[in-house]
Order: structure tokens, then sequence, then C-alpha cells
């Protein structure tokens, strides 16, 4: 989990080192989330030896986990983590690619110190405000992007715990913004809300059905 962190640190000794990724790309409802996460060389090879054993891709960790591993990071002295959001609004105005990439921005701009490199996980993504190196599947190859993954997963999760407040009718907490079978039938049943993204097919297609009768 640090073959690219250990590359990185060897060719640009001394680089601030970031990793970033991104959550709820493919929801129906709620904001995009990018983290970002960095610290140093040898902070990051002692936590990965000790409490950050087992940090992974988020979506392969439970929830409890996920929360455990987010308060080691968001405690831990050297560690800085930060995060960057775009709003359904956002997301409808700009298109899914173009919110998730200005979410990354916004969450590297929000760090304490701007990276020398941000290794991102995914595809190559366009105007970040450093240096980056896309690694596919990277929040299972390297320690800060799945720092970042989780940062960003545990930050939009309580985001739409928060929106099932406001919204209860389409079970928010549940599923957090997913497809799901209960969320399309909530959806089909009550029309969209303002968390949904109302340029995504199936709320369309939910918005049209509920202006049809």
């Amino acid at each position: 989990m640090l073959e690219y962190e250990k590359k990185a640190w060897a060719e640009r000794p001394g680089v601030v080192l970031a990793g970033v990724d991104e959550a709820g790309r493919g929801c129906l409802a709620g904001p995009v989330v990018a983290g970002a996460v960095t610290m140093p060389a040898d902070l990051a090879e002692s936590l990965y030896g000790d409490s950050l054993a087992g940090l992974t891709d988020s979506k392969q960790l439970c929830a409890s986990r996920r929360e455990a591993f987010y308060d080691i990071l968001t405690a831990t002295p050297g560690v800085a983590c930060a995060t960057g959001w775009c709003s359904a609004a956002e997301v409808d105005r700009l298109n899914i690619l173009a919110a998730t990439s200005l979410a990354m921005r916004r969450a590297l701009e929000a760090l304490p110190e701007m990276p020398g490199l941000a290794l991102v996980d995914g595809l190559p993504v366009k105007r970040l405000p450093c240096a980056s190196a896309a690694i596919v599947r990277g929040d299972a190859k390297s320690l800060l992007i799945a720092a970042a993954s989780v940062v960003a997963k545990v930050s939009r999760d309580r985001y739409m715990v928060k929106a099932a407040e406001r919204y209860p009718e389409y079970g928010f907490a549940e599923h957090k913004g997913y497809g799901v079978h209960a969320h399309m039938a909530a959806l089909f049943r009550h029309g969209s809300c303002p968390e949904h993204r109302h340029t995504f097919r199936p709320v369309q297609d939910a918005d049209q059905r509920e202006f049809s009768f």
C-alpha cells in the first residue's frame, strides 16, 4: 500500500504528497465529495504498521471500520485531511465528470499546504491545482488514496444521514442516495427533492411520471 508513495518520495525528496479520491459519483442524490490526505513518509510507514494496518478502499470496509480509520486520520498530528464538495445542483449544472474534478480541486485547495504531487484514484483528472498521477484502482493500492477514500466516504455518509432528517421519505440514511430498489420506489412514489440530481435519467423519469397524472 506504500509502493507508489515510496516511489514518489524517492524521486522527489521532501515533496508534500497527497492522496485524492471521491465518494458519491454514481449516486442519484446528494453531493459528490472528494477527500484529500497528506502525511510525511516516516509517519505513513509508522501508521501503516500500526493503527492504519488494514486500511484499503473504503468500499471494502464496513461502516464501523471506516469510522474508526476516519477518527484516526483526523485526530493524528501530522496527518492533514480535507474535503471538497459539489452539490447536486452543481452536478446538474456542470455534469458529473466536471463536478468530480471540481470537488477534487476544492479538496486539494482546502489542505493546509498545497501538495507538490497528488496521487489520484482512477483516470487522469484535468485542472487540478498541482501535479498529479492517476492510479487505476488506486484506493486498493495506495495508502494515501485509501485514506482519502475513507475521508470522502465518511464525510458524505454523514451528510446523507442529515439529509434523511430533512427528507425522511427517501431513506437516505440507509442507501446514501444510491439507486437501490427502496430508493427508486420512493423516488417514483414521491417524486424528487432538492437533493436529487435532476439531470440523471432515473430522476427525470420519476419526475415525468409524477407530472403525467
